[in-house]
């Protein structure tokens, strides 16, 4: 199988015109893009986050609690795009554009060793909510990505993963302050609807 290729990115995720293989950005941490949904569901009054659980195989923090669906982004293609593609070869979600909401972006860096190899991680994160009513019966799991899928509780993960962290999650952080923001402005948004009518 053909390595995959990326857009080498600026500080601000625009492509600089030069490309680079997955193997290397990760050995040498050169900034590409990737594409994060995060599957949202009211549940009473709380606000649960759908989260994936890492195959053990992953190159990167393996067996996990991680983003709902999350991908690099092709050389050539756009977030939204490959937002979509992500959330259809991994959970089986069919979404069309109008279904995802753009949240922002983030920047990850780190160095860490996975199975005995060092790993740089060095992208810029396009973040997109996904609101619609989601089964987890419903869904076709990529068993080369991810193990399971699980609901929680949005604040419990967002406390869960403050210093100390719980190793049970690789959440960025960057990504769970956006969703958190975004959900924060909607049910404002709703409040304010709801007086008006």
């Amino acid at each position: 199988m053909a390595e995959e290729i990326f857009d080498i990115v600026d500080e601000n995720g625009q492509p600089t015109g030069e490309t680079v293989t997955r193997s290397k950005a990760h050995a040498e941490g050169i900034r590409h893009r990737t594409a994060h949904i995060w599957v949202v569901r009211e549940n009473g009054d709380k606000k649960e986050v759908l989260l994936q659980k890492r195959a053990m195989n992953k190159d990167s923090f393996p067996g996990r609690y991680d983003t709902s669906s999350a991908g690099h982004i092709q050389a050539g293609d756009e977030p939204l795009e490959s937002a979509i593609r992500e959330l259809s070869e991994e959970l089986g979600i069919q979404a069309s554009p109008d279904d995802l909401h753009f949240a922002g972006t983030f920047a990850i860096q780190y160095e860490k060793k996975f199975h005995e190899k060092p790993f740089k991680d060095n992208e810029i994160a396009f973040v997109y909510v996904y609101d619609k009513e989601v089964g987890i019966d419903d869904l076709t799991i990529q068993k080369e990505e991810l193990d399971s899928v699980e609901w929680f509780d949005l604040e419990k993960v967002y406390q869960a993963c403050q210093p100390p962290r719980d190793e049970k999650f690789c959440v960025p952080m960057g990504g769970l302050e956006i969703v958190r923001k975004y959900v924060k402005a909607d049910e404002r948004e709703m409040q304010t609807t709801a007086r008006t009518i």
